[in-house]
C-alpha cells in the first residue's frame, strides 16, 4: 500500500533526550511588509529585525544548501503581543496571507535539539533505509489553506554539513514504509543556533 501524500511541514515529536515533545515555543514578530504566506509547519529564518519591543523577527526560510533555519511555527496569527495565537478578525483561518494589512505574532520551535516529523515529497525516487544517517534538504511548498506545504526533498542527500536536515529513520508506525510520501523523523541540521554536522 502506498504512503498517503499529505504534506504538513515540519511536526515536532520529541526532544533528542527521548522526553516527549513539551509544546513549548518561543515567541517572533512577522512584520507586516513581509511578502511571503506562512502556515504552522512552515521553517523560519531570522529576519535580521523585529519589534518596537524587541521582538525578534522572522521570515519565510529558503529551501536548499547553505541556508540556515531558525525554527518552525507552531501556532500563529495573533496581532498583539502577549494576545492570543489567533487573529480576531478572521477566526477561521489558521495561516497568515501573503499580502497583509498588519504584522503577526508566531510561536516558534526554535530549539536545535528538538526532532520532527516531515513527509517526503511523492515524487522523484524515494529514499531508503541506506539514508538513514545523512542529511538532506528541505523542499518549499504552498499551503493548503490550514497547513504547511513543506517536505522532505529526496535528491542531493549526502554527508554534506550545510545541508538543513539529518536523517534519523521512518516514523514508526504500521501506515508508513520506504517509498514515496513516507514519513521521516528528522533533525533541523542546518540550525541558526547550532552548527550542522556532516552525515554518516
Amino acid at each position: 500500500m502506498s504512503n498517503t501524500n499529505a504534506p504538513f511541514g515540519l511536526s515536532p515529536v520529541q526532544h533528542l533526550d527521548g522526553s516527549p515533545w513539551n509544546g513549548r515555543g518561543r515567541l517572533y514578530f512577522i512584520a507586516s511588509d513581509d511578502s511571503n504566506a506562512f502556515a504552522i509547519g512552515d521553517p523560519v529564518k531570522s529576519s535580521g529585525s523585529g519589534d518596537a519591543n524587541g521582538v525578534p523577527g522572522v521570515t519565510l526560510a529558503s529551501a536548499g544548501t547553505g541556508n540556515a533555519v531558525r525554527g518552525v511555527i507552531l501556532s500563529m496569527g495573533g496581532i498583539k503581543e502577549g494576545g492570543p495565537y489567533a487573529d480576531p478578525t478572521n477566526l477561521n483561518t489558521t495561516i497568515i496571507p501573503a499580502t497583509k494589512s498588519q504584522a503577526y505574532y508566531v510561536l516558534v520551535c526554535d530549539d536545535p535539539n528538538t526532532i520532527f516529523e516531515i513527509q517526503e515529497t511523492n515524487s522523484g525516487t524515494a529514499l531508503t533505509k541506506d539514508e538513514i544517517g545523512l542529511n538532506a534538504n528541505l523542499k518549499s511548498g504552498t499551503n493548503n489553506g490550514f497547513v504547511s506545504g513543506w517536505t522532505l526533498d529526496n535528491s542531493g542527500e549526502t554527508t554534506t554539513s550545510t545541508l538543513q536536515l539529518h536523517l534519523l529513520g521512518l516514523a514508526r508506525r504500521p501506515n508508513n514504509a520506504f517509498g514515496l510520501a513516507a514519513k521521516w523523523l528528522v533533525m533541523i541540521n542546518n540550525h541558526e543556533l547550532k552548527a550542522g554536522t556532516s552525515g554518516l
